[in-house]
């Protein structure tokens, strides 16, 4: 476990930095994840986040933007498991209260995954659509949410199982 979190912690800060050599430019977060699936599958993710740039329809209430996220996801399941990354756009709808924002989000991204297999569940195929709706605040430099989030090829192959999760995360903007 410490081997693969490792390796996903390596994996996420190398691709960021590929983009062009300074990750401040298209990186301002990083994020840790851990949840189950409605099956007991246990979830990590360990993500890059970066805020969308603009906002739209500000008013006195709030406003909608966003963020990318690029994560590395381990999977676990008594002997079994699983590794993916992740890459996901995610609109929200802040909320103005001074430095703490609540928000509601949604989003969908892609995943490809190393084994097309867990907890004895064909999902078919290594390419996955990663779904996501949830609720979230963000007070000064930290972001704290929940989520639900869905994964499945969208009928690509079948059989399509897909997996669903809930999971809590928290980031930290720098």
């Amino acid at each position: 476990m410490k081997k693969t979190i490792f390796v996903a912690t390596a994996l996420i800060f190398s691709t960021g930095a590929l983009f062009s050599g300074s990750l401040n430019n298209y990186v301002d977060g990083v994020t840790f994840s851990i949840g189950q699936s409605k099956d007991k599958i246990d979830i990590y993710r360990l993500g890059l986040r970066k805020d969308f740039d603009s906002k739209w329809a500000e008013s006195k209430v709030g406003y909608f933007s966003g963020y990318y996220e690029l994560s590395a996801n381990y999977w676990k399941w008594k002997d079994e498991s699983n590794f993916g990354v992740a890459l996901s756009p995610v609109f929200a709808y802040y909320l103005n209260f001074g430095d703490f924002k609540p928000y509601l989000e949604a989003g969908i991204g892609v995943s490809f995954w190393q084994k097309t297999h867990i907890k004895r569940r064909n999902m078919s195929t290594h390419f996955h659509f990663e779904d996501r709706v949830g609720v979230g605040a963000r007070y000064k430099n930290f972001d704290f949410s929940f989520r639900y989030m869905h994964y499945s090829n969208a009928g690509i192959k079948n059989p399509n199982p897909g997996i669903d999760i809930f999971i809590g995360s928290i980031s930290y903007k720098f």
